[in-house]
C-alpha cells in the first residue's frame, strides 16, 4: 500500500518535473542520470522500477536489524547467568613467567639484578613516605603554598604506565596504540569528558607532535609523582590561581630526586624496617639455586651501598649463615650505577671503602669477590667480565633504566611487575570474564548494527536498538575498570580489555615478565620458556569469547 501512494504521488508529479541532461536529484537524496532520449512513459516505468529496489532494499534492511534485535534480546537472557563453559576456562598462574621472545633458561649463564622493587619487596606505605618527603620539600624549599602540606597521598588515584602532558597539564592513560582512553584522562583530579577531550586535544590519538610534550611516569616512584602532580593541579585550579603545567612536573619531579639522591628516602626507610621493607626467604632461596648451578650473578642498583646493605641484612636476618654475607651471593656488586646513562657513557669504575666511606684511586681492571664498586659503564662491564650479550638476563622493574638499555646492549631482559599478580588474579574472577563476554558480545551486535545501516538510513527502530547496546556497552566497561582501580582501570588493559601503552613498552623491552624473581623457582632451571602458540599482544591475557553464550 505505501508502495502505490508513492507512485500516485510521483505520477501526479511526474508532468511538474522538467529534465535536462546530466544528473538528476533523485530519491533518498541521490543523484541518477535519465537518458533525455526517453519518452515520459518510459521515464516513469525506470523510475517505478527504482522506488521499487529502494522498497527491496529498506525492507531487507529492516529484517537485519530485526535480526540484532533478536539476538541482543538472547543476548540479554543469557547474561542473567554465568555459562558453565565460562567457569571451565583456564585460569592463568598469577605467579607465572609469561614470556614475549623465546628464552632457553639452559643458555643463561649469568643472572644480573636491580635491588629496589626486585630484590628488595616494600610496602604500600613507601609511597606515602615519598609522597610527604617530596611535599614538605616543594613547600620548604620551592615555596609552594603551606596548605600543600595537608595533602595525602591517595593510593587509589594513580597507576604505573600514565603520560603527564606538560603542556596542557593532563593525566593520561594511552592504549597501545597511542590513543587516549575516554576514561582516563584527568585533569588534576577531575575527569574529563569526551567532550572536553576532543576540545582539549582535538582527537583521541596523540600525534607526534604533541607527543613530545608527554612524559611516561613508569618507575616505582610514578604512583607518587602522579597523584602529587594531580594534587597541586587541583589546587591551583580551585584556587583560580594561574600555572604553567611544566613547571610543576618539573618542580614535582625536582622534589622526588631530591629526597631519593640526598638520602631521605633511604633513612627513613631504614629507620624504620618493619615499616617498609616486606622480608622474603624465597629471594635468597632462588639466588641460592642459582649460585648452587654454577651460574654467575651480579648486582647492578643506582642505590647507594649504606641502603643496600641495610636492606639485605634485614631481609635476610631470619635467613641462617647470612645476615652479614649477603655479598658473597654475588660475584659483582655495583651501586650507583647512574643507570640508564650506565649502558651508554664511559664513567670509569671505581672501589668502593665500606669501613671508610670512600672510593679509591686505584684502577678497576678486574672485579674482586666480595668488594663493591660505585659508577662504571656498560663497555668496561663487558671488557672486564668477558660476558657475552645472549648469556646474560637482567631483572629490574623500571622500563627504562632497567629493560630498555639491556635490551639495546644485547641482554635478556626480565620485567618485574608487581601489580601483575593482583591483575591476574582479578582477569581469572568469573566476574570480570563474565563482563568481558558481555562487553565482547556487544562489541559484535554494534558491528554488525554499523555495518548494516549507514548513518543517513537508520530509522528509529535503529536508533533505538543503538542507544540501547551502546548503554549495555558502557555498563560492561564501567564493570570491568571498577575491579582494578577506580579512577584509570587496569595497568596493562583499556577499559575494553585492549592493551595499554605500559604493555606495549613490556612487550617492546622484557623478553620475559612476572610478578616476582623468584616465580623462576617454579620452573626448572634448564626450562626452555616459549611465546605462546596462540599469541596475543600480552601472553597473560585471555580473550573470553562471546560465543561461549550462544552454545548454553
Amino acid at each position: 500500500m505505501a508502495f502505490h501512494r508513492r507512485l500516485l504521488h510521483f505520477r501526479s508529479s511526474f508532468n511538474r518535473w522538467s529534465f535536462s541532461p546530466g544528473a538528476r536529484e533523485g530519491f533518498n537524496g541521490s543523484f541518477r542520470s535519465y537518458n533525455e532520449t526517453l519518452t515520459p512513459e518510459q521515464t516513469l516505468l525506470q523510475i517505478v522500477k527504482e522506488v521499487k529496489q529502494d522498497g527491496a532494499d529498506n525492507m531487507v534492511m529492516d529484517d537485519e536489524i530485526a535480526k540484532i534485535r533478536q539476538e541482543f534480546n538472547a543476548a540479554k537472557q543469557s547474561f542473567l547467568k554465568i555459562p558453565e563453559a565460562l567457569k571451565e576456562m583456564p585460569k592463568m598462574n598469577p605467579e607465572g613467567i609469561y614470556v614475549n621472545k623465546n628464552l632457553r633458561l639452559d643458555n643463561i649463564q649469568v643472572y644480573g639484578f636491580d635491588y629496589d622493587y626486585t630484590l628488595a619487596h616494600y610496602s604500600s606505605n613507601l609511597q606515602s613516605l615519598i609522597y610527604d618527603l617530596a611535599k614538605e620539600h616543594m613547600v620548604n624549599e620551592f615555596r609552594y603554598p603551606e596548605v600543600c602540606i595537608s595533602f595525602k597521598y591517595d593510593p587509589n588515584f594513580p597507576i604505573r604506565g600514565l603520560y603527564y602532558d606538560k603542556q596542557k597539564g593532563c593525566l593520561l592513560k594511552l592504549d597501545f596504540f597511542g590513543s587516549i582512553e575516554p576514561d582516563g584522562c584527568y585533569f588534576g583530579r577531575r575527569k574529563l569528558s569526551r567532550k572536553e577531550i576532543a576540545e582539549i586535544y582535538g582527537t583521541r590519538h596523540i600525534g607526534r607532535d604533541q607527543a613530545r610534550g608527554l612524559v611516561g611516569l613508569m618507575d616505582f616512584f610514578c604512583f607518587t609523582e602522579a597523584c602529587l602532580i594531580a594534587d597541586i593541579v587541583q589546587y591551583f585550579v580551585d584556587a583560580k590561581l594561574e600555572f604553567d603545567a611544566s613547571y610543576i612536573y618539573e618542580d614535582v619531579n625536582r622534589a622526588i630526586q631530591h629526597v631519593h639522591r640526598r638520602g631521605l628516602v633511604h633513612r627513613g626507610i631504614l629507620s624504620d624496617p618493619n615499616r617498609y621493607l616486606v622480608k622474603n626467604g624465597q629471594v635468597l632461596q632462588f639466588v641460592k639455586m642459582l649460585r648452587e648451578k654454577g651460574k654467575k650473578l651480579f648486582l647492578l642498583t643506582n642505590s647507594p651501598y649504606y641502603f643496600v646493605d641495610g636492606g639485605m641484612r634485614f631481609m635476610l636476618e631470619d635467613s641462617t649463615g647470612y645476615t652479614d654475607s649477603w655479598r658473597e651471593l654475588f660475584d659483582v656488586v655495583i651501586a650507583q650505577a647512574n643507570k640508564p646513562d650506565f649502558y651508554t657513557s664511559d664513567h670509569l669504575f671505581r672501589c668502593y671503602d665500606t669501613e671508610k666511606d670512600t672510593l679509591a684511586f686505584t684502577k678497576v681492571d678486574a672485579f674482586i669477590p666480595n668488594k663493591i664498586y660505585y659508577h662504571g659503564c656498560l663497555k668496561s662491564f663487558l671488557q672486564i667480565t668477558k660476558w657475552n650479550g645472549p648469556e646474560v638476563i637482567y631483572f629490574g622493574d623500571h622500563l627504562f633504566s632497567d629493560l630498555r638499555g639491556p635490551s639495546k646492549a644485547g641482554w635478556r631482559t626480565a620485567a618485574i611487575i608487581h601489580e601483575l599478580e593482583s591483575e591476574i588474579r582479578i582477569q581469572n574472577d568469573e566476574t570480570y570474564r563474565f563482563e568481558q563476554a558481555k562487553f565482547h558480545i556487544i562489541q559484535e551486535l554494534l558491528g554488525k548494527l554499523h555495518a548494516t545501516v549507514a548513518n543517513s538510513q537508520r530509522t528509529e527502530a535503529c536508533q533505538l536498538l543503538l542507544a540501547e547496546l551502546n548503554e549495555e556497552r558502557q555498563k560492561a566497561r564501567r564493570m570491568m575498570k571498577k575491579m582494578f582501580n577506580k579512577s584509570f582501570g587496569a595497568t596493562f588493559l583499556t577499559d575494553t580489555g585492549q592493551e595499554s601503552a605500559f604493555a606495549y613498552h613490556i612487550h617492546r623491552y622484557a623478553d620475559v615478565y612476572t610478578s616476582k624473581a623468584e616465580n623462576f623457582l617454579l620452573y626448572p632451571p634448564e626450562a626452555w620458556l616459549h611465546v605462546p602458540f596462540d599469541i596475543k599482544i600480552m601472553p597473560h591475557h585471555v580473550k573470553v569469547p562471546s560465543s561461549l553464550f550462544r552454545n548454553q
